[in-house]
This record gives structure tokens, sequence and C-alpha cells, in this order.
């Protein structure tokens, strides 16, 4: 060949070579693979026009079994490395040989700095929404590529989770785009007409881009038992319903979240289980309730997805009389507030995305983790080697610099490369992230 790669003018990261999405358009493409003067969209190679769908095709370019279209094609993957990086990331490989297959791009692939900043530059308001649906899923990863499709068309933000037990979903809908949005879901057999938790406190801006993962179950339980099964679950109860139950002096209230979000708000009498994790609560629940298994007991969290799960697994350890709260404490909030009801939950909501909680009463029932006052704004310790989700007021907030101790507000101020070898483990301590419950509280004067 007497195309030479290194003086050639191909800049093939701006190439309109497009294979993100799976089109492999080289329409408009210049660059000949065979004789540098000719135009590759002309009828002699019309890849547009071609029979053979290489979206799902493979071929090995060490042993060519592939057909004769393609030959010019992968004579170029092997000669230029540089696009065989590029093209890497978007294929798959085995590992007898380098087969590729043309696979979409189904992830994003901008920084997080500059998604924050587009989602800070948008002029239309989001709507912060979450769902769950317990059902089962024959293929989660085509589920998942399905759903990423469909929704990153509709610009919905936020983070999926995928398994064959079903869905849960905290995302972000355009609000000109929430009739689509709702209109694609209900098409989902088992999703139609599924209640939508609409968020009580809302800025927009939850969420600045689309994460869908497939996982082993959409929510950890730790439970090993087949006989377990999610088809007997406890009784509904509305807003209404829980305010009624919570007045009889024979019914037992117990939140299933974690200590950091018990802290900042829960329902009156709420009995909490001290774990760091769901898995580590259900075991814990049945024993604190060991004797009242013909007693009332209520289950609630968030937004209803833990709790459903805790109902079926009270009913499957033998007590009889199980609720839980429908759409949890977001739907509550909601219903409460429509019926002019009075908040049996005090304080406020956490959740789990950048807005770190909503405001369901006034009430502040947490303190400030360094000087004790009282605060129930959580936040991360600005130390990126640290990262310590924290509740921290005004004014320690101003004198460690959003840092947790002196020792992070130290840290900040070191040499970027300094802080870099902290990261890695060098001289780490407790600096590392973990919303454990046993990790030590910074307290002012430390």
């Amino acid at each position: 060949s007497t195309f030479d790669i290194r003086h050639s003018t191909f800049d093939i990261r701006h190439s309109t070579f497009d294979i993100r999405h799976s089109t492999f358009d080289i329409r408009h493409s210049t660059f000949d693979i065979r004789h540098p003067t000719s135009d590759i969209r002309h009828p002699t190679f019309d890849i547009r026009h071609s029979t053979s769908d290489i979206r799902h095709s493979t071929f090995d370019i060490r042993h060519p079994t592939y057909p004769p279209i393609f030959a010019p094609i992968l004579t170029t993957l092997q000669v230029v490395p540089l696009f065989m990086d590029f093209v890497s990331s978007r294929f798959k490989r085995d590992e007898t040989g380098l087969k590729l297959k043309i696979m979409p791009v189904l992830h994003n692939r901008v920084s997080n700095e500059e998604l924050k900043q587009r989602l800070m530059e948008e002029t239309f308001h989001r709507v912060t929404i979450s769902f769950y649906q317990y059902f089962p899923i024959k293929n989660p990863q085509e589920f998942r590529d399905y759903l990423y499709k469909q929704l990153n068309a509709l610009q919905v933000f936020g983070r999926i989770y995928i398994a064959k037990e079903g869905i849960n979903a905290q995302i972000s809908v355009p609000e000109h785009l929430m009739e689509a949005f709702r209109s694609f879901l209900y098409s989902i057999e088992p999703l139609n007409g599924l209640r939508l938790n609409i968020a009580v406190d809302d800025d927009g801006k939850s969420f600045w881009v689309l994460k869908i993962k497939v996982r082993d179950k959409i929510v950890a339980d730790g439970i090993n038992d087949p006989e377990f099964s999610m088809e007997r679950k406890g009784r509904y109860v509305n807003a209404a319903q829980m305010n009624e139950l919570l007045q009889d002096p024979d019914t037992i209230v117990i939140d299933m979240r974690n200590h950091y979000e018990y802290e900042v708000g829960h329902f009156v009498n709420a009995k909490e289980v001290p774990s760091d994790t769901f898995r580590d609560q259900l075991p814990m629940a049945v024993d604190m309730m060991k004797g009242n298994e013909d007693k009332n007991i209520i289950m609630y969290c968030t937004g209803g997805i833990r709790c459903e799960k805790a109902s079926a697994y009270m009913l499957h350890q033998g007590f009889k009389n199980v609720f839980h709260l429908e759409g949890g404490i977001i739907n509550y909030a909601r219903q409460a507030k429509e019926a002019g009801l009075e908040s049996k939950f005090i304080g406020k909501n956490f959740v789990f995305d950048n807005r770190l909680g909503e405001r369901i009463t006034e009430d502040i029932i947490a303190k400030c983790h360094q000087c004790g006052k009282p605060a129930d704004t959580h936040t991360n310790c600005k130390n990126n080697g640290c990262h310590l989700l924290f509740i921290q007021c005004e004014a320690c907030a101003e004198a460690y610099e959003g840092c947790c101790s002196q020792e992070c507000k130290d840290t900040i101020h070191m040499p970027i490369e300094r802080q870099k070898e902290l990261r890695k483990g060098i001289e780490n301590g407790q600096n590392i992230f973990n919303k454990s419950r046993v990790r030590l509280r910074p307290r002012l004067g430390d």
C-alpha cells in the first residue's frame, strides 16, 4: 500500500466513521482504504445499501472467515493501531482470539464535571421520581440495554438497578417529557399503571447522568432460603391508615432504613434496627420482634422497596399481622399533604441523590457531628481520600471548610500529588469512604 499513516491528514479522532450507535456510517468519509483517490461512497463499495448486517456479525482478524465485503475494513484495523484502540472499546473479545462484535455504546462517556455543567445550564425543569417493581425478568442484561436506549433518548438521568427479581429506579425526567416517559414505562406490561413516587422537596438537580446496572438482586437481602417468596407479602397501608394504626398501642413500627437515615427523620415511636446493611437488618428485626407475633407490625422505608421485602420476610418467619407503608415515606408525605393530615413522620427524609435529603417537617431532631448543635444537613467530607458521610452545621462547615476533621482540612491544602498518595492507601488511617455507624465521628477540638 502507498498509504502512509504517519503523514496522513486523515484524523480518526474527528472522523465521521461513527460506530457508537452501531450504524457503522462511512457515507461521508473520503478515506478510501483500497485506492487513495476513490470515494467510498460510490457504488463499487457502498456499505450504506449492503444487505449484510454488521451490527451482530462476528469475525476473526487473525483467521479471516468473514464475507469479502469486510476485507478492506479489517485490513485497516490491522494496520492502524490508533484506530484499533478506538474500536476495541466498542467491541467484545474472547479468550480464543480477537473476535469482534460491533456493539452500541450503552453507557455514558462524558466526564462528571462536564455533565454537571450541562445540568446547570439546562433551561427546563426536571422532576425527580422513584419507583420499583418485583416481577420476573428472564434476561436482565437485554432488558437493561433496551431501557437505556429508550430512557437516554428521553434525556432521563438517574440510577436504575435491574435483576431477575425486578427493577429499582431513582431518576429525574425533563418535565416537558413526562408524558412521553410515562407512556414508554407503561408500555412494559409488568410496569403498566405502576405508582411513581414524585419527590417532595425537589430542585430538579438530583442526577446528572443515566446509569443502569444489572445486579443479582435489586435489594441485597442475604436471603438464601429457597422457600422464601415475594408472592406473599404484607398488606399495604396509605397515609390515613398509617396514622390510624399508629394510635393503636398494640402497633409496632419498624424503620427498615440505615442508621444515618433514621438519625435525621423517622415516624413517632418507630424502632430503629441498629445495623449497617439491609441484609443484616432482616434477621435482627425478626429477633427484635420475637414474642410479638400477633401484634400489628408496620414496616417502612424511603420509597417502599425495602419494607415490602421485609414484610414478606416477616410473614415467612411466622408473624401474622404485617403491614408495610405503600410508597414509603415519599408517598406518605405527599398523601398527608394532599389530604391535610398531620404528619407522623418527623424531620427530614434522607434520599440517595445529590440532594441527600428532603424536608418533611420543620423539626430538626439530629445534631451536628462536630459541635453537637441541632443540625440535619448531611454532607460528604471534602477530602476525596475520606468522603465520610456526616452531619455538619453551617458554622462547622465554615470552620472545617466542609471537612469532617482538622486532619482532613489539612489534607485538602496539601499538593495534589500528596493527596493522591494518601488516597492510594499510604498513611491512610480511617480516611476511606465508609457509612458504617462504628466509624468514629469527629468532635470539635479533637
